[in-house]
């Protein structure tokens, strides 16, 4: 929902989920990222003119230092969006939007599904404000993230966004129209990847 809001980023490193389209796969390894402590962390955001701050990964909830660094950010009067997978819940955390991406069979995610995959999500989007994002490959992904929304349950249309499945830029453009017109006929957000259509999957923008 703050797509083009300038932001700050940080990326924590380490995801046992593994989806194949995944476009930082250097990132599932927890050893790829430099190990700082909270405080220098927090001073290197502030150096940048940006109330805005982005958590993402990897997946966040699975860092057992996300709280603290939240806090330490919220102190510093810091607007935060944490973005996960929605595998996991963690109560408490300083969190202004909760961007939550459940994750569908075109994921091939190696996480072991559970009888109630989406506990962890409803837990996140009844304790924070949130937005729930939908990676679309294809129009044969609409039924499943419709069901997926069943069973969630509660979810009003306007929060929930539809995105591409693209790693570089081309493919974002070629499948677009089609995320749109998606968008159209159900009345969920058309979610743009400004990461790829900006800096077409270099690493480091």
């Amino acid at each position: 929902m703050l797509a083009g809001t300038p932001s700050v980023f940080i990326r924590l490193a380490g995801c046992p989920v593994g989806c194949v389209w995944c476009d930082t796969k250097y990132a599932w390894d927890a050893n790829e990222g430099e190990e700082l402590p909270i405080p220098e962390i927090v001073n290197r955001i502030v150096q940048w003119p940006c109330r805005f701050v982005v958590i993402t990964g990897g997946e966040p909830m699975v860092n057992q230092q996300l709280p603290d660094l939240a806090k330490a950010l919220k102190e510093r009067n810091k607007h935060i969006t944490i973005e996960t997978a929605g595998i996991k819940f963690v109560a408490g955390l300083a969190c202004d939007l909760m961007s939550v991406s459940p994750k569908l069979s075109n994921s091939g995610q190696k996480t072991k599904t559970t009888p109630d995959p989406f506990s962890p999500v409803r837990q996140l989007i009844r304790r924070y404000p949130y937005q729930l994002k939908f990676v679309v490959d294809s129009p044969d992904d609409l039924p499943e993230i419709q069901r997926a929304l069943e069973q969630i349950g509660g979810v009003s249309a306007e929060k929930v966004m539809l995105m591409p499945q693209a790693k570089i830029r081309d493919e974002l453009i070629a499948k677009s129209p089609m995320v749109a017109e998606l968008c159209r006929e159900t009345g969920y957000v058309f979610c743009q990847r400004l990461h790829i259509l900006l800096y077409d999957g270099e690493r480091g923008k």
